[in-house]
């Protein structure tokens, strides 16, 4: 059931609130005192998560009554929380997006009045949607050898489906006109290619907007180069982490970030910025992210005119120039974080002379499939196999090694490559090998496809002379390789 919805038939807007580690509950302080003075109607449902709750033995950070609580309201504000060094284990912040499925981290980039920096009068307002629970920070990690480390990418249709819908549903929503798609898939042809792929697929239900497609380092070159150009960029986890903090320096830093994290179910509003533990308690933080992701939420709650309201004071109250955020001019002059509260307050139903507040309606909610099997090919066989090995050998003695062991079985190897780049049969290069080697094999027959006993058969006769960690079959999917080829290989 939707927030709306569910809290339209209670008559009420509960949202369960973490006040955070470090300067978390001042800023969640602030932004609660000018969501009353502003007239909203909200029963908070305080809860703790982070720092205190790891030190209790709760490994997660999050406990189990503050999950109850997300489940019953479906909404959360929440301060930064530490992820504490040498106990505990996930962090937390990644803990709860993770469990609640809030795909979507929304962080809006656009420049204030009053706040100087070299991009003033740019004209920068633009929103960066990160794909927020796949990709590398999915946390898949082996050490596959003592001196080699392997991090799974994981990207899949359906997550990038439903990242691009809402993309666009954001454009939608905001009045915008654009979307780009920044991508690594110039070298990661199937995982960064797959949110390309999904992109320009879908792109073309939403006629409307304009659609183009950026490769992610001439994005962050561009951002920098002549960041007014953007309006919406979709990205896929790691890069939407980068390139967010980049774009929020543009306008002054983390304390004018803020950031929503959507699912189909739940919704996590929190500043970009971390808990600062150095500054906590001592009224010198700039609250300023917070309030704003607390205008986030209060738009996905349907308090349209509120959320215009807040924010409005808030570029009245920098753009005047009475308030000057201590991350700004130095902490030891800065505005404290109480007085520029109460000027936030005092400025309610004024509007800033240089800024207008973008009209927003309710973004429409992407509906995709939520089977597993989200891409269903046509065919599929196994055709070979990548056997990674660890061995101190080098390339052509493993080579021959493996060659002289699978003879009269039905496979060949085809090459070795290490970290990438083919080494066996001999191409003519020397690249410094480590001892982590990806061998391929393949069937004689082309025509045929591997079966399981065969592949076991395999591994069994390595094993008795080489210490294998990792395999993977090689996929032909509707008649298309569904692995890459090593750098040299043929």
């Amino acid at each position: 059931m939707g927030i709306q919805k569910l809290q339209a038939e209670n008559s009420k807007k509960v949202v369960t609130v973490v006040p955070g580690d470090g300067i978390g509950p001042e800023c969640v302080d602030a932004a609660r005192r000018i969501i009353d003075a502003a007239g909203v109607k909200i029963e908070w449902e305080e809860r703790q998560a982070g720092a205190d709750v790891f030190r209790q033995g709760i490994a997660s950070g999050v406990p189990a009554d503050t999950i109850e609580s997300i489940q019953k309201t479906r909404v959360l504000l929440k301060g930064p929380l530490e992820t504490p060094v040498g106990y505990g284990e996930k962090s937390a912040n990644v803990t709860l997006r993770k469990l609640f499925e809030t795909y979507a981290n929304i962080r809006p980039v656009q420049e204030f009045p009053g706040v100087e920096t070299p991009y003033s009068g740019r004209g920068i307002d633009l929103v960066v949607v990160r794909e927020n629970v796949e990709d590398l920070y999915a946390g898949i990690e082996h050490m596959q050898t003592p001196g080699v480390a392997q991090c799974l990418k994981l990207i899949s249709r359906k997550g990038s489906e439903k990242i691009v819908r809402m993309a666009f549903e954001v454009a939608r929503a905001e009045g915008r006109k654009s979307v780009h798609c920044a991508t690594k898939s110039n070298i990661m042809k199937f995982t960064e290619g797959m949110l390309k792929r999904a992109f320009e697929d879908i792109a073309k239900e939403y006629p409307d907007l304009e659609s183009s497609h950026i490769i992610i380092d001439n994005c962050a070159h561009q951002l920098v180069k002549k960041p007014e150009q953007f309006d919406v960029i979709v990205t896929t986890n790691m890069n939407g982490d980068i390139i967010s903090d980049l774009a929020s320096a543009l306008i002054g830093g983390l304390g004018f970030a803020p950031s929503a994290n959507i699912g189909s179910d739940v919704a996590i509003f929190e500043a970009v910025h971390g808990s600062a533990p150095k500054y906590a308690g001592k009224n010198v933080i700039n609250p300023t992210a917070v309030i704003l992701s607390a205008v986030l939420m209060l738009r996905h709650l349907g308090e349209f005119a509120a959320a215009a309201m807040i924010e409005n004071a808030i570029m009245v109250t920098i753009e005047e120039g009475k308030a000057k955020t201590g991350d700004i001019v130095g902490y030891d002059r800065g505005t404290p974080t109480t007085v520029y509260t109460e000027m936030v307050i005092a400025n309610l139903g004024r509007k800033p002379s240089e800024w207008h507040v973008r009209d927003h309606q309710a973004i429409k909610m992407p509906r995709v499939s939520t089977v597993p099997d989200f891409v269903k090919p046509e065919s599929r066989r196994v055709v070979g196999v990548d056997i990674f090995v660890e061995s101190s050998l080098n390339a052509d003695g493993l080579g021959r090694g493996l060659e002289e062991i699978v003879t009269g079985l039905p496979f060949r190897l085809k090459m070795i490559s290490n970290r990438g780049t083919k080494v066996y049969p001999y191409g003519g290069t020397s690249p410094d090998c480590v001892d982590h080697w990806r061998c391929r094999f393949i069937l004689h027959d082309i025509k045929e496809e591997l079966k399981e006993e065969q592949l076991l058969g395999l591994l069994t006769v390595i094993s008795t002379k080489y210490h294998w960690m990792h395999v993977e079959k090689l996929l032909e999917i509707n008649g298309e390789a569904g692995f890459t080829k090593a750098q040299g290989e043929d």
